[in-house]
Formats: C-alpha cells, sequence, structure tokens
C-alpha cells in the first residue's frame, strides 16, 4: 500500500508527484545556508549566466506542462489489465535497471547530436547551456523541443521498454527527477548519496558547461557508460579553491 491509494490514481501520481518533487527539492537547495565551502562556483560567478532566474522558472514551468499533457497521454493508453498487480520487488528493482539503461542510451545520443548539429545547438541545446553556473531550479531549463525530444520521449521509452506498472513508474520518474535536480545543484555536500553512487553527479555535469567540456560528458542523468565508451569521457579531480569552494579541474584536455 502507498501513501495516495484510495486518494489519487497511480496514473495522477505519476504524472504529478514528479513535477513537486523537482521544486520540493530544487527549494531545498536554495534554502540551505550559503554553504560557500562547498560549491563548485563561488555566487560572484553566478553572473556569467545568460538568463535570469525568472525566465528559468517560466520555461521549467512551460515544459513541466508539456511533460504532464505526455505523461497523460502515456498513462492513458488502453490496457487489459486496469489494476495491474505489483511484480515482486525483485522484479520491480530489475525494472528500474532497465528503465536508467534505457534512459541514459537515449540521453546521451540525442544530447550529444544536439552538440554535433550546429542548427540543433544554436536554436535549441543553447537554452539550457545559458546556464553556465548551474543551479537546482534550473535542472530542467530547456529550450521545449528539446525538453520533449530528451526528457519527454526519454521518459516515455523507459517507461514503455522496462514494463513496470504505473505505481512502479511513479518511483522511478520522481528518483529520476531528483537526480537531475541534484546533478545541476552545484553544491559537493559530503555524504551525499547521489555524489558517492554515481560517477555522473554534480560535478561531472559541470564539467560539460564549461567551455572546455562542451565536447565531453554528454551523460545523464545516471551512469557515465556511453561516454566511456564513445571517448568522450573527461576525467577531473575535484580541487579545493584557495577562496573557498571547490572546482572539477580536468586531468587532462582531449584533442
Amino acid at each position: 500500500m502507498v501513501f495516495w491509494e484510495g486518494y489519487a490514481s497511480d496514473e495522477l501520481m505519476g504524472t504529478v508527484l514528479p513535477l513537486v518533487v523537482y521544486w520540493v527539492y530544487a527549494g531545498f537547495y536554495h534554502l540551505l545556508p550559503p554553504l560557500d565551502h562547498l560549491r563548485l562556483h563561488s555566487r560572484k560567478e553566478s553572473s556569467r549566466n545568460l538568463v535570469t532566474m525568472p525566465t528559468v522558472i517560466k520555461g521549467v514551468l512551460l515544459q513541466q506542462g508539456i511533460q504532464a499533457s505526455m505523461a497523460i497521454l502515456l498513462f492513458s493508453k488502453p490496457s487489459d489489465d486496469k489494476n495491474p498487480v505489483q511484480p515482486p520487488l525483485a522484479m520491480q528493482l530489475f525494472q528500474f535497471v532497465v528503465a536508467m539503461l534505457v534512459m541514459d542510451t537515449w540521453q546521451y545520443f540525442v544530447h550529444r547530436l544536439m552538440h554535433v548539429n550546429k542548427f540543433l545547438y544554436r536554436h535549441v541545446h543553447s537554452h539550457h547551456h545559458r546556464l553556465v553556473v548551474p543551479y537546482a531550479f534550473g535542472a530542467l531549463y530547456n529550450h521545449p523541443l528539446e525538453g520533449l525530444l530528451l526528457d519527454t520521449v526519454g521518459g516515455a521509452l523507459s517507461f514503455l521498454a522496462s514494463g513496470m506498472t504505473p505505481r512502479t513508474a511513479v518511483f522511478f520518474f520522481s528518483f529520476a527527477t531528483i537526480k537531475t535536480v541534484d546533478d545541476h545543484c552545484g553544491i559537493m555536500i559530503p555524504g551525499n548519496p547521489f555524489h558517492t553512487i554515481f560517477r555522473n553527479n554534480a560535478a561531472y555535469h559541470d564539467i560539460h558547461h564549461q567551455l572546455f567540456g562542451t565536447k565531453y560528458n554528454f551523460s545523464q542523468p545516471f551512469f557515465v557508460m556511453w561516454d566511456k565508451i564513445l571517448g568522450t569521457h573527461m576525467p577531473f579531480n575535484l580541487e579545493e579553491r584557495a577562496e573557498g569552494g571547490f572546482e572539477a579541474r580536468p586531468l587532462k584536455l582531449k584533442e
């Protein structure tokens, strides 16, 4: 039994909960104390961003509206089993892993295409890179077309390929949302499980947002396998800055 049972359908929760989780978890980072000694960029460096926070928030809300519309269509597809029985926990964990691999694969190749294709980068993906210094609220700040192709279609493929039920999908998409926000938070908090379990973390993705790293570290949001397999992985050291905070410094710049 889950807390929403009897109050809302799994399909409704699969549509709404990831949106709520996004703002709650991103809000958590913005309500933290300054924590300048844990930041990947100083607060002054935020001036390098090419878009204001109100514009970012409006862009995220637009994308979430599109996501919600697509989720409603996805969950409303005809099904012979209106009340699917939840499979054993081991099977649900397997479905989680399958969904993670499908999402990573889709997002890596679409994300890389948006960098390789000059038209797509200039008119679509460059919106996201206006955030040179990423922060939690900006995790889903994208051009609407990118949001549709990268996140919405990627999520739909993960759901369908894994065979998970709508109830399992509630947890998967909420988890993926938290991970995406964490990758853009710009803060390396000691003991953060997302930074210790996953090699693809805030520092890894921050490399990609810098000018020297735009051709590397395309993988998101979970693993780094495709970067390593296809030669776009940029290893780095996380070093303390003299003025406080951390900096992700590449071990070497590839030609």
